[in-house]
């Protein structure tokens, strides 16, 4: 028989998860949506956003995405054939492939981000300190989550 107690979770922190989730599926649902707009998948358009940021190996790509080369293989083939994308030599080690965003596909990531208004809207009402603070917050529960903290958190 077992004496160790599992710690409860108070009130508070059950509601403060709660929201985290409503937000969390709030913004999937609308970046899906605006996805959809464009006639991609939500996968595509994660990538494509990544990549406007700077071109990426597969391997990388799959890393940040959270799922197989193979399938990162898939997405990129579908965005070259729409000219979206396109793959080239990595400057650094030319055995390596890089996706890189087309011009075209600049627009539409940049198309993408303008169109999702959940998130930003209500964060454009709250003053400069308390964006610092949640940005803070939620900094701290990744890090905390992912171990990274150390002795009472960052």
């Amino acid at each position: 028989m077992s004496t160790q107690k599992t710690p409860r979770i108070d009130p508070l922190t059950l509601e403060v998860v709660d929201l985290i989730g409503t937000v969390v599926a709030r913004y999937h649902e609308e970046y899906e949506g605006a996805a959809a707009e464009h006639a991609l998948t939500g996968a595509q358009a994660r990538l494509l956003s990544l990549l406007s940021l700077e071109p990426l190996p597969m391997r990388r790509l799959a890393q940040k995405l959270k799922c197989e080369p193979s399938n990162v293989t898939g997405i990129v083939d579908r965005l070259e054939v729409r000219g979206l994308v396109e793959r080239r030599p990595d400057p650094a080690d030319r055995r390596v492939k890089l996706a890189a965003v087309t011009e075209e596909g600049r627009g539409v990531a940049r198309s993408l981000r303008d169109s999702l208004r959940f998130a930003r809207e209500p964060l454009a009402g709250l003053s400069r300190e308390e964006r610092v603070s949640l940005r803070g917050l939620l900094l701290r529960m990744l890090d905390d989550s992912a171990g990274v903290a150390g002795p009472g958190g960052s």
